[in-house]
């Protein structure tokens, strides 16, 4: 028996995932076991993830599958939204359908270079809800590729190869959490083309293959980052405590061109609190999240790790006064740091009208809080 091209796509997996092990999640300057052991779990989230998503990836026969859960966290998730993903390939057209189902906030983002679950280059093109006509039931219906039209249209291009789609909820509690919350989401193929040929070996290697394929585009493949080059994006702070403004991304891959973003370090000690002072813009939607090294959010099922309009106290003027403390503080507006003293803190503001106040933090004594 000659040797099976499935196989060594196997084991080629196999060895992505042990040099993912020691050459990516390896201790690092300040790096504690338990940051160990979270990059190992992230790992596997990525795993997760290229085995549900990516596996059985087939632009031709598309389905919407759900890119983040809480157990399955990782490239910046977030406490209040939902996310799809799905193959599409140039040359074809697709129709899809769906409901807002109750989302501030909805759009459709085409990530190219994203083929056999390659990581994004870019994304090419955003549709928002703003741009999709919807029934008074919130019912919609959108065509992706083919011929041009004003709205209810994206072009695919050249190099579109998947689509991630947003699902925003600004409620009290945790929308991403809910195990009740359905967003209804479909996706057609016109002019399907003929049933594949059955699994054998050189098909299933090609689905390893794509698993392996999304494994190292988010680990090894990654370019390292340079610790003199400044920060990785004009929204992103590398200074501890330091909120940059608030600004668009521009085509940034898996990111959202209709959106102001800001990210920051948070660095407190065992009897500190960060005390973040600012205003919600006019905006469809505002959050703040916390997330670990990895960019995995922290326990908000269990914890309130974020906050959004629904569920911020606002001062008399308006404005918010936002606390991370490792315990609480018995104020409003307290996020739990879980007891971390070193995270990440991500602002998401959709759709902004005007300009943002950039939100301010200031390093208190805990003790000193209610003072």
């Amino acid at each position: 028996m000659s040797e099976l091209r499935s196989r060594a796509a196997f084991d080629e997996l196999l060895a992505s995932l042990r040099e993912a092990a020691d050459d990516w999640v390896v201790p690092g300057p300040g790096m504690s076991d338990d940051d160990v052991a979270e990059g190992f779990r992230n790992l596997t989230h990525i795993l997760q993830s290229a085995l549900y998503s990516h596996q059985e990836f087939d632009p031709d026969r598309p389905v919407f599958h759900r890119i983040v859960s809480p157990t399955r966290s990782f490239t910046g998730d977030n406490s209040d939204a939902v996310y799809y993903e799905t193959p599409v390939a140039p040359g074809r057209t697709y129709i899809v359908r769906g409901n807002l189902a109750g989302a501030v906030y909805t759009s459709f983002t085409m990530e190219a270079g994203a083929a056999d679950g390659a990581y994004a280059t870019h994304n090419s093109g955003v549709l928002n809800d703003t741009q999709i006509d919807i029934d008074p039931d919130g019912n919609y219906e959108i065509r992706l590729g083919g011929e041009p039209a004003e709205r209810n249209w994206m072009d695919i291009g050249a190099n579109g190869g998947r689509i991630t789609t947003r699902h925003y909820f600004e409620w009290p509690h945790s929308a991403s959490a809910s195990q009740t919350l359905h967003v209804p989401l479909s996706i057609e193929v016109l002019d399907p083309p003929p049933p594949p040929p059955r699994w054998g070996d050189e098909r299933v290697a090609r689905a390893i293959q794509r698993v392996t394929n999304h494994v190292r585009g988010k680990t090894v493949d990654q370019p390292p980052r340079d610790p003199d080059a400044g920060p990785p994006a004009p929204f992103v702070s590398i200074t501890p405590n330091e909120i940059p403004k608030p600004v668009v991304p521009g085509d940034m891959a898996f990111a959202a061109v209709d959106a102001a973003y800001s990210m920051f370090p948070y660095l407190i000690g065992p009897d500190e609190a960060l005390v973040i002072t600012g205003r919600w813009p006019e905006c469809r939607f505002a959050n703040v999240c916390l997330w670990n090294r990895w960019s995995q959010m922290y326990d908000y099922v269990n914890r309130q790790v974020s906050r959004n309009r629904a569920n911020t106290t606002l001062e008399a003027d308006g404005s918010f006064r936002l606390v991370l403390a490792h315990e609480d503080p018995g104020l409003p507006n307290w996020i739990d740091t879980e007891g971390r003293p070193l995270g990440t803190v991500f602002f998401r503001f959709f759709l902004p009208e005007g300009d943002i106040e950039t939100p301010v933090a200031e390093v208190v004594k805990f003790a000193d809080l209610k003072a």
